[in-house]
């Protein structure tokens, strides 16, 4: 049995469908912890059905390196079923997998199997499962380590110190096996790093142009929290004599995407249903990733606070977006079934003309949503004109909704 810490908040959301006709699809980021939720959740059946029938295939150990294919998939499988008995087949990093989805077809409908499989790649999982198995697949997404996650993994008390480590090192599981100095970190996110670019993106998709790639996640970690859209950038890069195209641009911002490397946030505007097809902001997976690219820089403590307080939002299932009014822009719309919560970030609001820009912002939206205010200044759950404002540690520890 494989030693972790529970991440109850996945299992919680896997729980419901076990033992159900529906194929279980847990994605995120390279190293986000996704074979561990496998582990978790094969635990989990072990309880509730002992004699279980339970295979395990990773395809990152070289030990199935023979399984290339789906039909090589399909014969292991049946080799390894057991008859009269239900299988429980775990399949990790599927994508590895040529033309996996053949196989999952060829189990989905038998009712001796319930199937779990985790993926890096959202394009090959998205485009291939809802072409031959669509409403038959519930996906769930993994994210790195909230705040509280990263506080209990390293066995640390809630502070400033401790949210400092966080914002600097990111949430990667694996951290916690190592120290948490700059030195040994960074040599770690490095690898990281390079596996996904390499082996998620340019493998993946025959890129020949590695140098754009590398200076495009560059800008997109100095600009995070900026309005981008691909002309803006492809203006960009010629003026540092680097001459390409909008449609390549935009080519490789999905290459980036759909490894769960970064993520796309639209405008929207507020109050109506009009999404802009053109601005958008791109924000990093784990903050500790973006700073192996770019450093980690106090100055730039706006743009990480933005990119927290997004990974926040995201892990608690919420659908965001960055609100239009007329010329106001409100930095997150977050709606989650039939709520919505509006969002503004800062560093400090210190001075007036600070709290008027962030404050009146959300006081001109006419409905009665929630709106918030977060920034670092010392204060619990103040109101302003009715708006919450947060301190950004008792955000990420108390709000959970």
């Amino acid at each position: 049995m494989k030693k972790y810490i529970l991440r109850k908040d996945y299992i919680d959301k896997i729980q419901p469908f076990i033992d159900k006709q529906l194929i279980k699809v847990i994605v995120g980021q390279r190293r986000v912890g996704k074979s561990y939720i496998l582990y978790q959740v094969m635990d989990f059946i072990k309880k509730l059905h002992p004699n279980a029938n339970i295979i395990y295939i990773d395809k990152e150990l070289f030990k199935f390196d023979f399984i290339k294919n789906y039909e090589d998939l399909i014969k292991y499988v049946n080799k390894n079923t057991k008859r009269n008995k239900k299988t429980y087949l775990f399949l990790d990093e599927i994508q590895e997998i040529n033309q996996f989805e053949k196989a999952l077809r060829n189990w989905s409908n038998q009712p001796d199997f319930d199937i779990y499989c985790t993926g890096s790649n959202a394009k090959m999982l998205s485009g291939e499962l809802s072409t031959l198995i669509g409403g038959r697949y519930i996906e769930i997404k993994v994210y790195s380590l909230t705040y509280l996650e990263f506080l209990e993994f390293h066995n640390l008390e809630n502070s400033k110190e401790s949210f400092f480590s966080y914002i600097k090192y990111g949430g990667l599981p694996f951290l916690k096996n190592l120290e948490l100095t700059e030195n040994v970190v960074f040599d770690y996110l490095i690898n990281v790093y390079n596996t996904i670019l390499y082996k998620d993106i340019i493998s993946k998709y025959q890129i020949r142009n590695v140098t754009f790639l590398e200076n495009l996640v560059r800008f997109l970690a100095d600009n995070v929290s900026s309005l981008l859209s691909a002309k803006k950038i492809s203006d960009f890069l010629k003026s540092q004599n680097i001459s390409i195209s909008p449609n390549i641009v935009l080519n490789y911002l999905s290459y980036l995407t759909s490894s769960y490397f970064i993520y796309k946030v639209q405008r929207s505007e507020v109050g109506g249903k009009k999404i802009f097809e053109i601005g958008e902001k791109y924000y990093f997976e784990d903050l500790g990733l973006r700073h192996t690219i770019v450093g980690f820089n106090i100055k730039d403590i706006n743009k990480v606070l933005e990119n927290l307080v997004y990974s926040h939002f995201a892990t608690l299932g919420y659908t965001i977006t960055v609100g239009k009014l007329n010329t106001k822009e409100i930095d997150f719309v977050c709606s989650k079934e039939n709520n919505t919560i509006y969002v503004q970030v800062a560093y400090l609001i210190t001075e007036e003309s600070t709290v008027e820009r962030e404050f009146s912002n959300l006081l001109a939206i006419q409905d009665n949503y929630p709106k918030m205010v977060i920034s670092m200044d010392d204060i619990l759950n103040t109101d302003y004109k009715g708006i919450k404002h947060f301190n950004i540690i008792e955000f990420l520890t108390h709000f959970k909704q």
